[in-house]
């Protein structure tokens, strides 16, 4: 988007004649309407530390349109000087809520060069939001055309030092030289314009699932059981849900985010997959801590083949497998040979680990997917996950590059067309369960426990209160009410600044009626400031730790009791020091116990898992709710105990789905031990509150879209509403 003085000399031309066009709702700015409505929504998703690929670019768009304004109000002859302030003022209001929503995010800053707002996407909003106000535009600014794609560079300048090359990748490469090149590539069809090309589409999209446009289950047509299991090794049978699922791979398909409940054997899926599509040499990548079991599961499913594990540099693992298992945190140095070995497949495993499009992690894994694609028409990509949204519908973007259904400004050409069929735009209001269907029918699957394992036993959460009674439990409510009367008198300050501020002007607010604008500012701040002080001061985060120390003796002896009437139970926290204590009173109990740690090697942690699922002698495993809650089969428990909330539904449901999933013949019962009187009661109210992203977005259940604000906001914006008497 040039800068230069003829083209803001036409821009003021059109401009100008955008406002002697525009419909009477502002007659001499009509922009101006759409900005101010546009920034709110902006600053709205700010707060909720929400702001993804769609509102950045939004916020670069306006703070272009806010200087463009600016610049046409300033010259325009036709309005009088008392016009001209007001218009001048209406901008500087805009202009002041992109400062303080860069000042929450100051990555923003960058954005409001002048030159920022120049990619194909944001020239394709501004020129929406002009026609929106309705401007007459030039036909070069009507028509936009994308840029050519640069290639990915799988391993950028400062990881080149890092990159290793094992010793047997070597022998491969020697034996095999030369990849033989894939000739049912087909040429390139670039130049093809197609309808939708002029749209913006991302935000669209992203909107479709998080309104759950259209409803139903966001999950694709399959094929029918086939009539054989052709797939299953001796001893071993697919489900129907599985078989239904490697059906669609028989006939073709290739992509899929396979975001299955928890429990419902994603990993076979997928190491099936790979041997009916016969996408050797395949990568699976994988968090640290599954790393054993997936060579367990390769080994069991698909016997013929052989599946090596990378530790380290690799110097121990096996280049002539047929499969490679990598964890995140080692990609970054092995992405060298990785992407010019001729994978053929690619698995990540818990891929909304990779939702963060900042993180070294997700780029590795994109640039890698990127390679492999350019390498193989039609390669094998998996991404499973049973919670893929976590926080907002966007933690779908980095999952779709993956899959190449999109490149985050556009949908990928097969998705393009699928839109472009449907004969709708962004306009129509029709278009939202459309492209719902269309990102689905790329490869979504989803089956519930419920839908697929109805022989599945049920599963129950019980809350368990406890009081705190002693000391420690006193000065932990304390300090609850000293954080509710700070964030009160910093409400109360914002209130009497504002009040200050607008003398004469009438209010939106009755006396005494809360601001949810200002109580979520409020909350926002202290939850940014707790997140930057760590544990170095009291906060929300220090003070549900300290419920957690307090309530460790309790849990543990409730999980004492509870192996002794009914077997074996997996006991989760959060807290090393939890942990720590429960497994020191399970000693003094008695009782023998493993525990799953983070810090543990894989063998360990194996062994660990086995000795609870295979000794009888084995009462307890105390496991970490960060650690333990992905890729551990724990099945002979049917009672588990959260002795400490989590900070998501997501991560509490992955821990309870360690019992609750194929192969338990018991019903299951989560423990969820609770202080009573105190924040951890919101808190658990809340987690229950926030299961609405999901079930919306992909289960097709209408819930309340505030549903999506994190647990730690929420729980701030309760604190600060009962600190000022209105709960």
């Amino acid at each position: 988007m040039p800068t230069t003085a003829p083209a803001q000399d036409s821009r003021s031309r059109s401009a100008s004649g955008r406002r002697r066009s525009s419909s009477r709702r502002d007659d001499d700015a009509p922009v101006i309407p759409i900005l101010a409505r546009k920034v709110r929504e902006v600053e709205a998703k700010a707060q909720r530390g929400k702001l993804g690929p769609t509102n950045r670019v939004k916020f670069q768009v306006i703070a272009f349109l806010v200087r463009e304004e600016r610049a046409r109000v300033k010259a325009d002859t036709e309005i009088t000087d008392a016009t001209r302030s007001e218009l001048l003022k209406r901008l500087d209001g805009v202009a002041t809520i992109l400062a303080k929503t860069a000042a929450r995010d100051t990555s923003l800053i960058q954005l409001l060069e002048v030159d920022q707002a120049t990619s194909p996407v944001a020239r394709r909003m501004r020129r929406d939001w002009l026609l929106e106000s309705g401007a007459e535009l030039a036909p070069d600014e009507l028509i936009i055309t994308d840029t050519a794609p640069t290639p990915a560079q799988v391993v950028p300048a400062a990881l080149a030092e890092r990159q290793v090359v094992p010793p047997t990748v070597e022998a491969r490469q020697m034996a095999n030289p030369f990849l033989a090149p894939d000739l049912s590539r087909p040429a390139p069809t670039g130049g093809v314009r197609r309808r939708l090309d002029g749209w913006e589409l991302m935000g669209p999209l992203y909107k479709a699932f998080e309104t759950g446009a259209g409803g139903g289950a966001a999950s694709m047509d399959l094929p029918p059981v086939p009539e054989f299991d052709r797939l299953s090794p001796k001893g071993l049978e697919v489900m129907p849900h599985q078989s239904r699922f490697l059906e669609a791979v028989r006939q073709g398909h290739r992509s899929f985010l396979l975001a299955d409940e928890p429990g419902l054997g994603k990993t076979a899926e997928s190491v099936l997959a790979a041997s009916v599509a016969d996408a050797y040499p395949l990568l699976a990548v994988v968090p640290n801590v599954v790393k054993m079991n997936w060579a367990r599961e390769v080994a069991r499913w698909t016997p013929q083949r052989r599946a090596t594990v990378i530790h380290g540099d690799g110097e121990t693992m096996d280049a002539f497998a047929d499969v490679f298992i990598v964890n995140y945190e080692i990609l970054d140095r092995h992405l060298s040979w990785l992407s010019s070995i001729g994978l053929k497949g690619m698995v990540v495993d818990e891929a909304h680990f990779i939702k963060n499009l900042t993180s070294l992690r997700s780029q590795n894994v994109l640039a890698l997917a990127g390679r492999i694609r350019e390498q193989v028409r039609d390669p094998l990509m998996l991404a499973l996950t049973g919670t893929p949204l976590i926080n907002d519908v966007e933690d779908f973007d980095a999952i779709w590059r993956f899959l190449g259904w999109t490149n985050g400004e556009k949908p990928g050409p097969e998705l393009m067309e699928k839109l472009d069929e449907s004969g709708l735009t962004p306009a129509d209001k029709a278009f939202y369960p459309a492209a719902r269907e269309a990102v689905i029918s790329m490869g979504i699957v989803r089956r519930l426990k419920t839908d697929v394992a109805a022989d599945l036993p049920d599963k129950l959460i019980a809350d368990l209160p406890v009081e705190l009674d002693d000391e420690f439990g006193r000065s932990i409510r304390q300090a609850e009410r000293e954080l509710g009367e700070r964030l009160a008198s910093r409400y109360r300050r914002i209130v009497e600044a504002r009040g200050t501020a607008r003398q004469g002007q009438a209010t939106l607010h009755l006396p005494g009626e809360l601001d949810d604008d200002i109580v979520r500012l409020v909350a926002q701040n202290e939850l940014d400031e707790s997140k930057a002080q760590g544990t170095g001061s009291e906060n929300v985060f220090t003070m549900v730790r300290r419920i957690g120390q307090a309530k460790a003796h309790l849990a543990a002896d409730y999980a004492v009791q509870l192996q002794r009437s009914v077997g074996k139970v997996v006991f989760f926290a959060k807290h090393i020091d939890v942990m720590d204590a429960a497994e020191a009173h399970f000693r003094a109990s008695g009782l023998r116990s493993v525990s799953l740690r983070g810090d543990q090697t894989s063998t360990a942690r194996q062994e660990a898992i086995d000795a609870f699922n295979n000794d009888p002698e084995v009462g307890v495993a105390v496991c970490s709710l960060t650690a333990a809650g992905v890729g551990v089969n724990m099945q002979a428990a049917s009672n588990v105990v959260l002795a400490e909330l989590s900070w998501t539904a997501a991560e509490q449901t992955q821990a309870i789905d360690r019992v609750h999933r194929i192969g338990q013949a018991e019903p299951v019962t989560a423990w969820r031990i609770i202080a009573a009187h105190t924040i951890d009661t919101k808190i658990a109210e809340l987690i229950d509150s926030k299961q609405g992203l999901a079930q919306r977005a992909l289960d097709g259940i209408a819930v309340d879209p505030e549903s999506s604000d994190s647990v730690q906001l929420s729980a701030l914006m309760h604190l600060t509403r009962r600190a000022l008497g209105e709960v």
